[in-house]
């Protein structure tokens, strides 16, 4: 068949099958809008296949067993290891073995459009794709075009590191077999569960960060965190750089490390390095520069987004329909997600997802014009009040709203309020449980600003935690929110003892 050009209409384009460019599309759709998602790999994306759900599937086998080891009675019942085997197995089928089938399916019963191609914009409200089948399309949006095209890997500077074939996160999440000896480059959200996940499935892990391991979370909380991986034998070194990686005859690999403190250099030998250094938005080669947008100083580019995820800074082009005028009219070019920049979570990408596809079906009735209310379902307020952040290491972290120094860099009259976790709750939940908690109060105001919880599972009080920030709920009404006994909640009712109350 003679390859072909398409040209095709539709209200909304959104370049980016993952979960967040799902959401938009579901959303305008539901608003009696057309709309085709252009992607080039599975529909799905990262979260579906090569982060949230293949890396939780290798955690969660290895929390289950060590939570069983620490209640007598269960202890005598199981066996000290893990089956590596199996695990990889339960991962496969929760990455459905990387086939999007399903995900198609869902497109198709939706009515959302699927094109596969690479696609980058060549004028306003146009879009160009090469299409995996040959053609090339011209599509072009009668309202928007959405970016959500996710992040990509930032690779440190370290030298030899560029030459080499080394794990990213894919790599590690995808592995069919489990390695002898794995070296980690990171000591962030995704460098800690990964760690954890390939020593309990029987890796010798060496954990290396040039600073405190979870650095955005409490001292107090992270630190149960590097306890818990020294316990399944990583060796963490923290405060200490990666000066250089090589790949050795045999395949190994090579790091030489330099302390920031007087132990000096030394090295370490792997059989594969995970370089897991943070991210940054996947916004290369989707044309952005033809709109006149320019990296800054070397750094990767990035975009500014309102409260709707619409761009800002797009210059008008006199004459060129679809522009934004000099009285904001015409809005048309959104980023959501991890395209977007702000907050790196998938949960928090899918909210904003769907209150931009409200907000340009609104626009596109006639419904909304300029910024709306916060708070509203047009608007992603609450990435600046409430963005909730579970890590999945044995102990979890799990955080939502602001820490004690963003709050006062905010400008508020903050006070927090911290213990350990130690409730009748916690005592049945396992021998020996640790745990810590933090409340980050506005003192003007009497409501939250902020909570962080440390210990076995306490992603699941986190939700409570979120409820109370965004609802900003006074803590003397708090008071009466009454935790069942006995459960690891009734540490919210010591938290607000010991605030007062």
């Amino acid at each position: 068949m003679t390859p072909e050009t398409l040209q095709r209409e539709f209200d909304v384009i959104v370049i980016g099958a993952g979960a967040v460019g799902e959401n938009v599309a579901d959303r305008v759709v539901q608003g009696g809008l057309t709309a085709v998602l252009v992607e080039a790999e599975l529909v799905g994306g990262e979260c579906s296949y090569w982060a949230c759900m293949p890396s939780k599937a290798l955690l969660r086998p290895g929390t289950a067993l060590h939570g069983a080891q620490t209640v007598p009675g269960a202890a005598e019942a199981v066996t000290l290891t893990l089956d590596a085997v199996a695990v990889l197995k339960r991962r496969d089928y929760f990455t459905a073995n990387w086939q999007d089938d399903s995900q198609v399916k869902w497109l198709e019963d939706t009515g959302i459009e699927l094109i596969r191609g690479h696609g980058w914009i060549t004028e306003p409200r146009t879009v160009e794709v090469v299409g995996l089948d040959g053609n090339t399309y011209e599509l072009k949006a009668r309202h928007a075009v959405v970016l959500a095209t996710g992040s990509t890997p930032t690779t440190p500077p370290i030298d030899g590191l560029a030459d080499l074939q080394v794990w990213g996160t894919r790599e590690a999440t995808s592995a069919k077999e489990v390695p002898e000896r794995l070296a980690v480059i990171g000591g962030g959200v995704a460098g800690s569960e990964l760690a954890q996940a390939f020593a309990r499935l029987g890796s010798d892990v060496t954990l290396v960060a040039r600073s405190g391991l979870l650095g955005t979370f409490p001292a107090e909380a992270s630190k149960l965190v590097v306890a818990g991986l020294r316990a399944d034998g990583v060796a963490v070194r923290l405060y200490t750089s990666t000066e250089s990686v090589r790949e050795n005859d045999d395949g190994t690999f090579t790091l030489t490390l330099q302390d920031q403190t007087p132990d000096g250099r030394t090295t370490v030998i792997a059989d594969k390095v995970l370089v897991s250094t943070g991210r940054h938005p996947a916004l290369e080669g989707l044309g952005l520069e033809s709109l006149g947008f320019e990296a800054q100083d070397g750094q990767p580019l990035k975009l500014t987004t309102d409260s709707t995820g619409l761009v800002q800074g797009l210059p008008d082009v006199p004459g060129t329909p679809g522009t934004p005028g000099e009285d904001g009219e015409n809005p048309w070019l959104y980023a959501v997600g991890d395209a977007a920049g702000r907050n790196f979570f998938t949960h928090q990408g899918k909210y904003e997802a769907r209150a931009t596809g409200d907000a340009i079906a609104a626009r596109a009735k006639g419904e909304l014009s300029g910024a709306p209310e916060a708070w509203s379902r047009y608007a992603q307020t609450a990435n600046q009040h409430a963005v909730p952040n579970v890590v999945f290491t044995d102990p979890e972290l799990a955080a939502v709203g602001r820490s004690v120094e963003q709050a006062k860099r905010d400008g508020y009259n903050v006070s927090s309020v911290e213990l350990p976790i130690q409730v009748s709750g916690s005592s049945l939940h396992s021998e020996h449980y640790e745990g810590w908690a933090q409340l980050v109060v506005d003192e003007d105001r009497r409501v939250l600003l902020g909570a962080t919880f440390a210990g076995p599972e306490v992603g699941e009080l986190l939700h409570a935690a979120t409820i109370a920030v965004v609802g900003e709920v006074p803590l003397e009404r708090l008071w009466h929110a009454v935790p069942s006994f006995p459960t690891v909640s009734e540490v919210w009712l010591r938290l607000l003892e010991k605030y007062g109350l």
